[in-house]
């Protein structure tokens, strides 16, 4: 058994039982208690003062400067989908584990997906404004004033199709949409067509783009791409803006040569004063990073976790590790 394990990311009661069985002693601060993540320093004074044999992280920084001056980590556990607040190759010069915890909010992501289409579609924004402001008087008639479209036979276009895209391609099996893929990571999948990256582009209504951010991927989504778009279509964005030359894109929406963009993502956040000016654009529905952000989160995170941990400790190489053991 491990004597010291510190959390600092929200886990449910459920798993922190089974973590306090794992180890002499958990100590619990996530930083959702403060509000705050731990920076470079930060981060150093706290692993100085607690001394910990295992770390579960989700927003603190971690980084070869931190390892340099607390390297007796036996593993890290991360409970994000990608350790994007991790240096995993300074992780891997010094042998310590990382664990992660991918599609932790695929479901929430998911959900947020479709309820915005169909937001966007079904005006329901301005719609809800418009009641708001005192407007819905007498002589207006609400149901010609604020008719949407449905989803209902439309063609959707996943541009990479991991966890999320495939949660969201079975959210819309009550849709009777045609759905097509390009990812090649991912082979054959029931009810869903692979197609290459341009006939996404040229045929979709909706082209919706689920990629991390890599050498490969930064501005894939570029001009060329973008300009097959067909006029009527809708561009979806709740993975990584760093994906997509958003200038063309923004140009493309404001001159409506496409018919919209529904977006969760920014090149700045929080936005510059430039990118703030993107939710004026009146056919742009923009939230600020929200997609994932369900309280149910936490336990699916808690348990993908806790379960790798336990695999870890038992010496089966869990499903969601990054770097080898020492």
């Amino acid at each position: 058994m491990m004597k010291k394990l510190l959390v600092r990311a929200p886990i449910n009661e459920e798993n922190r039982s089974k973590l306090n069985d794992l180890f002499d002693e958990v100590v619990y601060e996530p930083w959702t208690d403060s509000g705050e993540r731990y920076y470079e320093q930060e981060m150093i004074d706290c692993l100085l003062r607690e001394k910990p044999d295992a770390l579960i992280t989700e927003l603190d920084v971690i980084n070869e400067n931190v390892l340099k001056e607390y390297s007796d980590l036996k593993f890290i556990g991360d409970c994000r989908a990608s350790p994007e607040n991790i240096d995993v190759k300074a992780c891997d010069k010094y042998n310590i584990p990382v664990l992660c915890t991918p599609a932790r909010n695929a479901n929430a992501v998911a959900e947020m997906w479709l309820g915005s289409l169909i937001a966007f579609e079904r005006n329901l924004v301005d719609s809800v404004n418009w009641v708001k402001e005192r407007k819905w008087k007498e002589g207006t008639t609400p149901y010609y004033l604020w008719m949407g479209n449905e989803i209902y036979k439309k063609k959707i276009g996943f541009v990479g199709f991991g966890a999320v895209a495939r949660n969201i391609a079975q959210l819309l099996q009550g849709f009777d949409v045609e759905i097509v893929y390009y990812d090649p990571f991912v082979e054959d999948v029931e009810k869903c067509q692979k197609v290459e990256l341009e006939e996404i582009f040229s045929n979709s209504d909706y082209v919706t783009v689920h990629l991390p951010v890599n050498a490969k991927t930064k501005r894939m989504i570029d001009e060329k791409l973008l300009s097959l778009m067909k006029p009527e279509s809708v561009f979806i964005n709740s993975s990584r803006s760093a994906v997509v030359e958003n200038d063309r894109l923004y140009e493309l929406v404001s001159s409506k040569k496409i018919r919209g963009a529904i977006l969760d993502v920014l090149d700045t956040e929080p936005p510059t004063a430039k990118d703030a000016g993107i939710a004026d654009i009146p056919n742009i529905l923009l939230t600020p990073h929200i997609y994932g952000a369900s309280h149910q989160v936490v336990d699916h995170q808690s348990e993908i976790i806790t379960r790798s941990i336990i695999d870890y400790l038992n010496k089966n190489k869990p499903a969601h590790q990054l770097v080898g053991d020492r």
